[in-house]
């Protein structure tokens, strides 16, 4: 149970801190306020895989888990629990996010919760960058923690850089999700647009992880469900 709570507890951080910080900044409108939102998210997840990662791995995102189940580093039954801890934590900070900010007079107007939603490039956009953008960073993760192959006590930071890297590119079209979780807790209570086009959210890393998944398998890994020659 301690690594489920482990999930729960990394994941409300990485929404409180990360979309905390995209709201403080009212992320987009310009590069500063980019490229703070970037480091807080990437920061957030080096904190939590210095506090949790000896405990649950923190994987406080149902993509990275996904891809530990596809290369058969993680049960089916802790896959599921993972998943559903990951979601309740996010909701746990979006809610916590929201009740800081709802009546905040200075953020009128604009989101409360750092919630997703499509730019103006459109779905079709911000579905491909956020298929993509999973997949290279599932694929870090996947390398960086390999037990053979991987950076050791240097593979959080590598993680956390790597999605500072991802949020430069993806906050322009999609504000940057590459986590189901991280979208779910502030659709709930952004509501509108956030919650309409929230399938891209889920189904977008899903999506990326799997490929990611089916990469590592194709280039680096020695377990049995993934053949080399």
């Amino acid at each position: 149970m301690k690594k489920y709570l482990a999930e729960m507890v990394g994941t409300m951080v990485l929404v409180l801190m990360g979309c905390g910080t995209a709201v403080s900044l009212n992320c987009g409108v310009d590069t500063a306020s980019v490229v703070g939102t970037a480091m807080a998210f990437g920061l957030a997840v080096v904190a939590m895989a210095y506090t949790i990662g000896g405990i649950s791995g923190c994987h406080i995102n149902p993509a990275i888990t996904l891809g530990c189940l596809l290369t058969k580093r993680i049960s089916g039954k802790d896959a599921g629990m993972y998943m559903l801890f990951q979601v309740i934590g996010a909701v746990i900070g979006s809610s916590i996010l929201f009740a800081l900010t709802s009546s905040d007079q200075l953020l009128a107007g604009g989101t409360t919760t750092g919630a997703n939603a499509c730019g103006d490039h459109g779905i079709l956009a911000g579905f491909i960058a956020e298929v993509v953008l999973t997949c290279i960073f599932v694929l870090v993760v996947l390398g960086t923690t390999d037990e053979k192959k991987g950076a050791g006590n240097f593979a959080g930071l590598a993680i956390g850089l790597s999605l500072i890297l991802i949020h430069f590119v993806g906050i322009h079209y999609t504000g940057t999700s590459v986590n189901p979780a991280r979208s779910i807790g502030p659709a709930l209570f952004e509501g509108g647009i956030a919650l309409e086009q929230l399938w891209i959210f889920i189904v977008g890393p899903f999506a990326g992880a799997a490929l990611a998944a089916g990469l590592w398998c194709l280039i680096g890994c020695d377990c049995n469900c993934c053949k080399k020659d």
